[in-house]
């Protein structure tokens, strides 16, 4: 909920008139529901748009409020995420969204023919208690290997968001958010398979800007960035620029 529609309005306008967009970068933008179709409509054709969240149901059923995947698919939409780590905490008295119903969502979303940003992270009490790679590998992201096949992988990018470095002053250094992606990698390996973890796009989503984006490319396991605040803002330009460079290097 952090955009109005002359705002929206407005990222369109930075993002046509932006220049060419690296062809090794594949930009996606997720804008409020109420939003989206008038941004997909604008926004130049190199550039998809994604939904904020899909429905544990598909088709067309008695949901009132949610938004399904054939729902999606039939506005042309072909992107969601899910799990995003305010999802998971909740929203005031409304309960967050457990490991097992975000890797539901996930599979459901697959199926429904999707491609999804599943995001994993862990709270800043699990970064202090050592318990990132628990948190991360065993529940998170286990939850959701359980539920799909070899195939679904094709359909599926991982974003890694420490939730500590969100909106709290708190930075992620390049080195921790490599090691984290690697172990990611690493666990996609000897859980999985040597393909899925070596095709895998892991992005990075703790408070990604111009100012440490380029940094963080430099990293060989970051592929890209879920963007936040920055994304509302022309330094979004930048920073998918900079992954295009990391990329290259």
């Amino acid at each position: 909920m952090q955009t109005s529609m002359s705002k929206a309005e407005s990222i369109v306008e930075t993002l046509n008139s932006c220049g060419a967009i690296p062809a090794n970068v594949e930009v996606v933008v997720a804008p409020p529901s109420l939003q989206l179709m008038t941004v997909k409509g604008a926004l130049r054709p190199e550039v998809s748009v994604s939904l904020q969240n899909t429905c544990v149901k598909d088709g067309y059923a008695a949901a009132t409020g949610e938004i399904s995947p054939a729902m999606a698919t039939d506005a042309g939409i072909q992107w969601v995420i899910l799990g995003h780590s305010e999802r998971r905490a909740g929203f005031g008295t409304q309960e967050g969204e457990s490991d097992e119903l975000v890797a539901t969502k996930c599979k459901v979303a697959i199926d429904g023919g999707m491609s999804v940003i599943a995001c994993i992270g862990e709270q800043l009490e699990d970064r202090q208690a050592e318990r990132t790679l628990e948190v991360v590998l065993n529940q998170n992201l286990a939850a959701i290997a359980s539920k799909l096949t070899p195939a679904d992988y094709d359909k599926v990018v991982i974003a890694y968001e420490p939730v500590w470095a969100i909106g709290t002053g708190l930075t992620a250094s390049p080195q921790q958010a490599q090691e984290v992606h690697a172990a990611i990698r690493k666990w996609l390996v000897e859980n999985v398979s040597v393909d899925v973890a070596k095709a895998m796009r892991i992005i990075y989503g703790g408070s990604v800007k111009a100012a440490n984006c380029e940094a963080l490319s430099a990293e060989p396991d970051i592929d890209g960035f879920l963007v936040g605040g920055a994304s509302l803002k022309p330094e979004f330009v930048e920073v998918f620029q900079a992954a295009a460079a990391g990329l290259q290097g």
